[in-house]
């Protein structure tokens, strides 16, 4: 299936988990693909792993919670690609804490991260997307929107933010044709859950030794207490972006092998 020849995607978070499975996804379907992320290690990786496709990959060092960085990353991967069809925001952190013992500058680094990260690639990148071709952008939110994960009250306005925006903007933009949709993954392996990579997750002190894990791991009807692999989101967030997503926009997509009903 080649869903994205002649597509053009820029995606953040794109040197580990989710992000990286998605670059890989859209580069095996045919795509021309601008990975961005804040670790060049994470980057060489993802090049790596694109073996074949690599011809068709390039890629950006890109700090979302600096505005200058945004500004000069996505200028960077238009230029490459020329142009800008499909924008993925997988960029993310995670960091769990008891909120009595949460600073307001450790609250506001998530929000700065996950809210307002994807707000400032979604603004710098719309120039381009309203040139683009049947223009989609895929934003992630997070189970932790609509339902109560422990310890994470930062991380979950952030996401809930990130699906209220999201609304909003398919609203905004529907009149020049682009699309905006959200997933909410739960119950995924990733950079973020596992805590690997630069923008993993952080415990707080005073939790307890599985907190985290806690936080995402429930019992699911399809992966009884396993993970699924980021590839599982990836090939929502192929979809969505793609041609057979033309009908959807202004929706989330929860991706969680059912352990929230």
């Amino acid at each position: 299936m080649k869903r994205y020849e002649d597509r053009r995607a820029l995606i953040t978070g794109g040197g580990s988990g989710i992000g990286q499975a998605t670059v890989l996804r859209m580069l095996a379907e045919g795509g021309r693909v601008v990975a961005a992320d804040m670790s060049e290690a994470g980057l060489a990786d993802t090049i790596s792993k694109a073996a074949t496709n690599a011809d068709r990959l390039s890629t950006v060092v890109l700090n979302v919670a600096e505005e200058e960085s945004v500004r000069a990353g996505v200028a960077e991967a238009v230029q490459w690609l020329g142009g800008l069809d499909v924008l993925v925001n997988a960029a993310g952190i995670l960091r769990s804490s008891h909120t009595h013992e949460t600073s307001v500058a450790e609250f506001e680094q998530v929000l700065r991260v996950n809210l307002v990260g994807a707000f400032t690639v979604i603004r710098e990148s719309i120039p381009a997307l309203k040139e683009g071709a049947d223009a989609a952008v895929v934003n992630f939110s997070s189970t932790s929107a609509d339902f109560a994960h422990p310890y994470m009250a930062a991380y979950a306005a952030s996401k809930g933010g990130v699906q209220s925006m999201t609304h909003a903007l398919a609203s905004e933009y529907s009149k020049d044709g682009i699309r905006f949709t959200s997933v909410q993954p739960g119950s995924i392996s990733s950079g973020m859950t596992d805590g690997s990579g630069e923008s993993g997750q952080n415990r707080g002190p005073g939790l307890p030794e599985d907190a985290d894990m806690s936080l995402f791991m429930k019992m699911s009807p399809v992966l009884g207490s396993g993970y699924a692999g980021p590839e599982s989101v990836a090939s929502v967030v192929a979809m969505l972006a793609s041609a057979d997503g033309k009908f959807i926009t202004g929706t989330e997509v929860r991706i969680d092998g059912g352990t929230h009903f």
